[in-house]
């Protein structure tokens, strides 16, 4: 991967996004050894502009629950996950090499998109969704007791989709522009909203996939 030739210092929320978007970049730089990314499955029920509501299938995802601020607390959660997922697990064993970006010990489990984010009291829920081929049965299990694998039953969100960074004001704008639409339209909110990041940090403002979800009751 390119040298970073000069000091770079990353706000925490910066960080969080690039080290969310590793398997994007091993796609694009080494497409026959690359982590897939896949996504979640969904239907959309109901498509207002930038808002929809989509059900999603049930899966599985890891999770940790870390405390701070928003950002620090992401680059923690997203460092015990990954290290979770690079081999720090029951399945760990050596694998062939094929490229110095894949040179991790233990079984890989592949990065899927989006990376998400949740408040619960003072902490947050840090999670990556597992890919689809695994089940509760056959996902490694982490070493790390911090990290706790969930199934999840299929759910239904209300999802606002935007671009740029993920400033405090881009964030909150939608946001609220999201829990406001939920309200107008007779819906109840069943969680706090979930923010989620899909892309790497070097794409243009204007081309990033951001969303705040909102499990929605009954």
């Amino acid at each position: 991967m390119r040298a970073i030739s000069r000091s770079v210092i990353l706000r925490p929320s910066r960080l969080f996004e690039l080290l969310a978007c590793l398997a994007t970049a091993g796609a694009l730089l080494f497409p026959s050894v690359a982590m897939a990314t896949d996504e979640p499955a969904f239907t959309i029920e109901r498509k207002d502009g930038d808002i929809e509501i989509r059900r999603y299938a049930p899966l599985l995802v890891a999770e940790v629950v870390v405390s701070g601020e928003r950002g620090a607390a992401a680059n923690q959660g997203f460092r015990l996950l990954a290290d979770f997922i690079f081999g720090n697990n029951s399945a760990r064993q050596k694998i062939d090499m094929t490229a110095p970006v894949t040179q991790q010990p233990g079984e890989k489990v592949a990065m899927t998109a989006p990376v998400t984010q949740q408040p619960v009291g003072d902490s947050w829920k840090v999670r990556f969704m597992m890919p689809a081929q695994y089940t509760a049965e056959t996902l490694p299990v982490p070493n790390d007791k911090r990290v706790t694998i969930i199934s999840q039953p299929a759910k239904r969100f209300a999802v606002i989709r935007f671009s740029g960074w993920s400033s405090v004001d881009n964030l909150s704008d939608h946001k609220a522009e999201l829990e406001a639409w939920v309200k107008a339209n007779g819906l109840v909110a069943a969680a706090a909203p979930t923010v989620a990041f899909y892309n790497p940090p070097w794409s243009l403002p204007f081309l990033r996939r951001n969303e705040y979800l909102i499990e929605l009751a009954g």
